[in-house]
């Protein structure tokens, strides 16, 4: 124990170094400083118990164009937090209005491409050296790389889960790309335009010269899904110098937009990057040499970025199940036993220190001018009820609440931790740690040194901290975006609109050793 705390005071140490707040020029009986690690100081760790309570976000988050930067698509269902299921919505554009598609344009194809996340290391190559590539029969060598998609969930549901993907028309107006959109936000649909049933791998393709090793054919890995051709020749291609493909405005109420889900209730959740979405029109033409005409084939690719009003509709059903039960009954004043915390608008955590652990540590830092060196929240997961192979969260996003704010202010606030914004740029703070995910129990440590730090020294309020499933989306330098945009609300820039890991931990149960706890390290001048 004594080493281990020896090892907590030299990791502060070189905290401190980049901190001006915690090595400052106070009277030297306040300092927090280099008289804690040396002259035979006094070295205490303790644990406090913490009150932690389930809280409820009511199953719904933000998830328009602003907070994609990864969408979701699939079905999970599981005993403690039900179904949730993920479906995509995006309006279309033309990459160019009044389009030029030539003499005699016809459909041969529609094709949807979505790239999900994959497993790049666990790829399967089928190689054919003997393959005629068909536009003019050349020699070439062919490779084709399967990849399995990332996925949360059941991936082996009958030896391997099949999820049929369907594309849906959009029949009512969705929204400007500007927009605040809600996961609960419904859309009304229309006729199916593609469909196609999923194994969890995706292939890319590559075909090269013989002679001289030249790229023939280079087709990303991907999910390609077959659209209705009759529907795109008729609204697109036959339509190309009509007032509905003029501009943007009348094409966005000409065809509305697309809807991508999967027909079943239960296997898993994949993400994909929104922005690389593709509908891909392929199609021929007259072409004209001298008294020759051929058909040339071309392609027309439809927009469907960021530029458009796209968001992920979220839908959970939780009834009957232990998570919707604590929910129900979360006591925020003496804590629950188990407590549930759930990625795309599930519920959160609250955890408060209590006023008497608070008035104990002032009382130590008063009499005997103790010295905060370390003060982190530890929560482990439970195996009673969370015993399982499912990943578990890597991170949490960590706010605070206020439960008697000023008039007109709110409770959840939106800025960050002050141990955030303090050590944003030292490489040794790191806001959550993880330990033995892979293994039941795992636990985590959420370091908070410089916000109790404040509330000792400083008389700041003490708030409760709320912890949600997901990560601060980080600049180049690693920092949070937050940091740039406070008056944006710092806590928005989070990846919790398409975590979909969740896990049940212990709150506050004193007859298990696991429960939620206050660990703090001081130091006391001798």
């Amino acid at each position: 124990m004594i080493k281990k705390i020896q090892k907590t005071f030299r990791a502060a140490a070189l905290v401190m170094l980049g901190s001006t707040v915690l090595w400052n020029c106070e009277p030297e009986t306040d300092q927090l400083g280099s008289q804690f690690f040396q002259n035979g100081a006094k070295a205490t760790e303790t644990a406090y118990p913490l009150i932690a309570y389930t809280i409820d976000n009511h199953d719904v988050i933000r998830t328009d164009a602003a907070r994609l930067q990864s969408a979701t698509l699939g079905a999970f269902n599981e005993p403690q937090f039900g179904l949730q299921k993920s479906d995509y919505v995006t309006q279309m554009r033309l990459s160019v209005y009044n389009p030029e598609l030539g003499t005699n344009p016809v459909l041969d194809s529609a094709v949807l491409v979505i790239k999900p996340l994959y497993i790049a290391d666990s790829v399967t190559v089928s190689t054919n050296e003997d393959y005629k590539f068909p536009e003019g029969d050349v020699p070439a060598k062919k490779v084709v790389s399967t990849y399995p998609v990332v996925k949360y969930g059941k991936s082996k549901l009958s030896g391997k889960t099949l999820l049929n993907i369907k594309v849906e028309e959009v029949t009512e107006f969705l929204f400007s790309s500007a927009d605040t959109v809600q996961s609960n936000r419904n859309v009304s649909t229309g006729m199916l335009l593609g469909a196609k049933t999923f194994d969890g791998t995706i292939t890319s393709v590559k075909v090269t010269k013989d002679s001289d090793a030249s790229v023939l054919f280079d087709q990303a890995a991907a999910i390609r899904i077959p659209m209705d051709s009759t529907f795109f020749q008729n609204k697109i291609i036959a339509k190309a110098k009509s007032p509905e493909l003029a501009d943007a405005a009348s094409f966005i109420r000409y065809i509305k937009g697309i809807k991508v889900s999967v027909a079943e209730n239960d296997g898993y959740i994949f993400n994909f990057d929104p922005n690389t979405v593709e509908l891909n029109l392929y199609y021929k033409n007259d072409k004209t040499e001298g008294t020759t005409t051929t058909r040339n084939a071309a392609v027309y690719q439809m927009n469907l970025g960021n530029s458009n009003a796209q968001f992920s509709q979220i839908h959970t059903v939780r009834a009957g199940t232990p998570s919707a039960t604590a929910i129900a009954t979360s006591n925020e004043i003496t804590g629950d036993a188990k407590v549930y915390a759930q990625g795309m608008g599930g519920p959160g955590v609250g955890i408060r220190i209590p006023t008497a652990t608070i008035d104990e540590i002032k009382g130590l830092y008063q009499s005997k001018k103790i010295g905060i060196v370390s003060a982190k929240m530890r929560v482990y997961t439970d195996v009673e009820r969370w015993n399982n192979s499912y990943k578990k969260p890597a991170q949490f996003v960590v706010g605070m609440r206020d439960l008697t704010p000023a008039a007109g202010q709110p409770q959840y606030l939106d800025n960050l931790l002050v141990d955030m914004t303090t050590f944003a740029y030292n490489s040794f703070y790191k806001l959550v740690k993880a330990y033995d995910l892979e293994k039941n129990p795992a636990y985590y440590d959420i370091g908070i040194t410089q916000s109790l730090k404040d509330i000792i020294e400083k008389e700041a309020k003490n708030n409760d901290f709320v912890l949600n499933v997901g990560a601060y989306t980080v600049d180049e330098t690693g920092a949070p975006i937050g940091l740039r945009y406070p008056e944006a609300g710092a806590q928005n820039f989070t990846t919790r609109s398409y975590t979909p890991t969740r896990v049940v931990l212990v709150g506050t149960d004193p007859s298990n050793e696991r429960s939620a706890k206050l660990i703090i390290t001081y130091g006391q001048k001798q």
